[in-house]
């Protein structure tokens, strides 16, 4: 058995029902992709669109791909032909760039909005309160190439688990409350991916529907 393959096993012993692994590729080779993707995983994350649209190139048609990095409205064109989840929407204008870009593909793009739950500056996303701001406005119609899925965020980088829930709190709760509020203007609003290496066992005790796993996947990674 391989590592990938042993790490994959003892990842997927740990996540509960209902819990999708993406397994975050970045910086790492086509050849441990396929490694992995023999395990049978096939949603994978990457956060670069030019190393994406390589990547998938050199692999299987039936990989969902999922970018989990910063996106630049100029570089959405690359990736709406094919992509199968956008987990970080970080503003409005945003959206209308990959809804235009999807009507030109005539599909409909699934979507996360990122959520700025993290203390650190250098994270991305939405604060709370615009996130909210932003569901309030008849999405669906204003973007109808686009569909609103769920939410995104990243933790804190730090070993004081306490806060780490708390973070994974604040958006369990926004989540919860989008659901709640918005039933018919977002009917598939199910998704919250939260989790990665160091934390996911914190946060599929705060509802994480999909975790996105690296390095205790892949081994860390070299970075050029």
């Amino acid at each position: 058995m391989t590592a990938i393959r042993k790490n994959i096993e003892h990842i997927l012993e740990q996540l509960p029902a209902g819990v999708r692994l993406i397994a975050v590729s970045k910086t790492h080779p086509a050849e441990k992709i396929m490694e992995a993707y023999e395990t049978g995983i096939r949603d994978f994350g990457e956060n670069k669109v030019q190393e994406l649209t390589v990547k998938r190139n050199l692999l299987p048609a039936n990989i969902r791909w999922h970018m989990i990095g910063h996106l630049q409205r100029n570089k959405v064109k690359y990736i709406v032909p094919f992509i199968h989840f956008i987990h970080s929407v970080d503003s409005e204008p945003l959206l209308a760039e990959i809804n235009k870009e999807a009507i030109k593909c005539q599909r409909r793009i699934k979507v996360l909005l990122e959520v700025r739950i993290a203390k650190e500056e250098t994270k991305f996303g939405l604060p709370p309160t615009e996130v909210l701001s932003l569901v309030e406005k008849n999405l669906p119609e204003l973007y109808p190439y686009v569909e609103i899925c769920g939410l995104m965020g990243m933790a804190t980088f730090t070993d004081d688990e306490n806060q780490i829930a708390n973070e994974f709190q604040t958006i369990y709760q926004l989540f919860n409350s989008i659901q709640k509020q918005y039933p018919l203007k977002y009917p598939n609003f199910k998704e919250l991916s939260i989790g990665m290496s160091s934390d996911f066992r914190i946060a599929v005790n705060y509802g994480s529907t999909m975790v996105r796993i690296g390095s205790s996947i892949f081994g860390e990674r070299t970075y050029k």
